[in-house]
């Protein structure tokens, strides 16, 4: 699950600077080289979380960062078969901030972006296969992308939904963030450790992705102004929870960690 990270203090374009030598945009630096064929849509694909960003929630036993690179490995494979170029914002058990993975979206003309996911809570008993989008022109690209990979799942439908997380409203291209799942679901979670289910969900994905043209658009859960108060609410816990911390007698980091994460706001 995407979380809010702390503002950068670096210009963008230092950042990727910065990132492009480390190995985790290989593809990146690969495909850069052939934009100029301008045949062939690009697909940006990027695997959630990574490094010292496990996802989840804590006490999380399935590290989402491991299930995230592996859905966006194979997705990857699948898509280059079918002569998509294809981009990782990482390739690797790499932490990238959420600027830079929405500037090397944004470096690519006519591309799409994928952003893969996978979702936890503290109810066992919730599970299901959610896609998120915030542009209007990113809603077909999302109901055909869902539709392929709920089709294909078998876990529940819990639909299309407008937010404006981070990646999905600071991109200029159309974007999609695809929620494969429950890890701590124990069944959903059992899914997502076979390397069969996740090879499903990488092909399902692609499937949407060639039909984001043929597929109608779907009807959706408009999120939008509740992110909004959330924002605001979790802002005020946060200065309530602070000035709790001042006048508790508990150790420092005692204090219990909310399980519900705003993702990538």
């Amino acid at each position: 699950m995407p979380r809010n990270f702390c503002a950068l203090r670096l210009p963008v374009a230092s950042l990727l600077v910065m990132l492009l030598p480390c190995g985790s945009s290989h593809a990146a630096r690969a495909t850069r080289t052939s934009e100029s064929s301008g045949s062939l849509t690009t697909v940006v694909i990027d695997a959630g979380h990574g490094g010292h960003d496990r996802g989840g929630i804590p006490g999380q036993r399935i590290a989402e960062k491991d299930m995230t690179l592996d859905v966006a490995q194979r997705l990857r494979n699948v898509l280059s078969a079918s002569g998509y170029r294809v981009v990782m914002t990482r390739d690797s058990d790499v932490f990238v901030p959420l600027p830079m993975r929405v500037a090397i979206a944004n470096s690519y003309r006519s591309a799409i972006f994928v952003c893969i996911h996978f979702n936890a809570t503290q109810r066992r008993g919730a599970g299901g296969i959610e896609t998120y989008f915030f542009s209007r022109d990113s809603l077909p690209l999302a109901s055909a992308i869902h539709s392929y990979v709920v089709g294909g799942a078998p876990s529940s439908n819990r639909g299309v939904r407008r937010r404006g997380f981070y990646v999905l409203r600071k991109t200029n291209i159309p974007a999609v963030l695809v929620e494969c799942g429950f890890l701590t679901n124990p069944t959903e979670a059992a899914y997502a450790q076979t390397a069969s289910y996740r090879q499903k969900l990488a092909e399902e994905i692609a499937a949407g992705v060639r039909g984001r043209n043929s597929v109608a658009s779907a009807s959706y859960i408009d999120q939008s102004k509740v992110a909004k108060s959330e924002r605001h609410s979790s802002k005020r816990s946060h200065k309530k929870s602070a000035r709790k911390k001042k006048t508790s007698s508990k150790p420092a980091g005692s204090e219990a960690r909310s399980g519900s994460i705003d993702r990538e706001t």
